[in-house]
């Protein structure tokens, strides 16, 4: 099954979808920029593990991952996103994003978790790379579950 998921405000701009992959879990994410395509693949993460959030408390995060390109930030990103899941039963769809020198700072908006179909044990480095494209740039991320 292939889902689409498009921001109403730049429809064709950023969304991702889920694509057949044989064992894990592949996403496939756009966006105009690099701070909207990692919002885009939290959002995938999100749609494919099936979490559902308790509308009813807002929880604020904070943390900076480090990295030496764009595919090693977005793995330490989605890896604290997954960890935030695990540990503080924490989901999140709204994100802040300050990026310099290899550094990005990240503030999450979210709830708790009401239910969640199925964990992500990991994010991969399979086939990982940020690509450049006409109008922004794409990512295929893998999710071992």
């Amino acid at each position: 099954m292939v889902k689409f998921v498009i921001l109403k405000s730049v429809r064709s701009q950023a969304g991702f979808r889920e694509l057949d992959h044989t064992a894990d879990w592949e996403l496939h994410a756009w966006a105009p920029d690099f701070p909207s395509l990692l919002e885009q693949v939290a959002w995938g993460m999100n749609t494919l593990s099936g979490l559902r959030l308790k509308l009813d408390q807002l929880v604020v995060r904070r943390f900076e991952v480090f990295g030496y390109d764009q595919e090693s930030l977005l793995v330490k990103f989605l890896s604290e996103l997954l960890y935030l899941q695990e540990q503080e039963s924490l989901g999140f769809n709204e994100f802040k994003f300050t990026l310099k020198e290899g550094r990005l700072a990240v503030e999450l908006y979210g709830n708790p978790i009401l239910q969640q179909d199925k964990q992500i044990k990991a994010v991969t480095y399979h086939n990982l790379a940020v690509r450049q494209k006409k109008g922004g740039l794409e990512v295929n991320v893998v999710f071992d579950v």
